[in-house]
């Protein structure tokens, strides 16, 4: 079985500052890890390999330092590791990202499941993994929380909702996005941190991938961050007392004012 997994390497602290003059994040000085829900996604990629056989193929998009991501998903039990870099692919909002991610699994060439994590901690749109699957025009199956077969070319998952869940079958190839519900990740072995550290990873381009550069970068982005800004610290307001009756007589006669004015 072929698995890839898109993994992200995100900012590990919530004061992320803002570049003014492109409204893009400052990474600069800022300590980056694997986004915490690709690690369940790669995680359930190593457990499918196991129980399956195949190899897992990680795959980020992002600058070079992205290298010490997929260095550690190598350390975890990842088989072979692709970086997508190309300065021509600042920018991107998700429209694009999922579309050059799209180009690379193109690349790779055969595979049965690609799994990614349901969003990632500095974006939080959970659009990457579903637009991968417009582009490559293949089945998704968003927020699962348990993968419970996989057998004569067909996949049955449970994908959470807010009710409960729903069981879904699926043809493969299929792309799944996944929640922490579904396992509890691994820590890193001795050998595969020795293995890690002499991994060859695998560095492709615009070119490498054959991307329409209409479709990257700034260019490809549909979307644009107008403006940034802090929303008011919200003030005033009531605490409402007494017994249930006496609040609701207190509430209709503030919203009778309100509509009186």
């Amino acid at each position: 079985m072929n698995i890839i997994v898109c993994i992200k390497q995100v900012p590990n602290t919530t004061d992320v500052k803002i570049n003014p003059e492109t409204n893009t994040l400052i990474r600069d000085g800022v300590e980056s890890i694997i986004n915490p829900f690709d690690t369940y996604a790669l995680e359930e990629g190593i457990r499918l390999k196991e129980r399956f056989g195949g190899k897992v193929t990680v795959v980020t998009m992002g600058p070079p330092q992205a290298e010490i991501a997929l260095r550690e998903a190598v350390s975890l039990g990842a088989d072979d590791v692709i970086l997508v870099s190309d300065r021509r692919f600042a920018g991107s909002d998700t429209w694009a990202t999922s579309y050059t991610l799209s180009q690379a699994i193109k690349k790779i060439g055969e595979y049965d499941i690609i799994i990614c994590g349901k969003q990632a901690s500095d974006g939080d749109t959970a659009q990457v993994g579903p637009g991968i699957s417009t582009h490559l025009e293949i089945p998704q199956v968003t927020y699962v929380k348990k993968i419970e077969q996989i057998d004569s070319g067909k996949a049955i998952v449970e994908r959470m909702t807010e009710e409960g869940y729903e069981i879904i079958e699926t043809p493969l190839p299929v792309l799944l996005t996944v929640v922490k519900e579904i396992n509890s990740p691994r820590l890193p072995s001795l050998k595969g941190k020795m293995k890690s550290k002499k991994c060859e990873i695998i560095k492709w381009n615009a070119d490498d991938i054959s991307a329409s550069l209409n479709d990257i970068g700034l260019d490809g982005s549909p979307t644009r961050v107008v403006k940034i800004f802090t929303p008011p610290q919200k003030c005033g307001g009531e605490m409402l007392t007494g017994e249930p009756d006496e609040i609701a007589d207190k509430l209709s006669d503030i919203f009778k004012k309100a509509i009186v004015g």
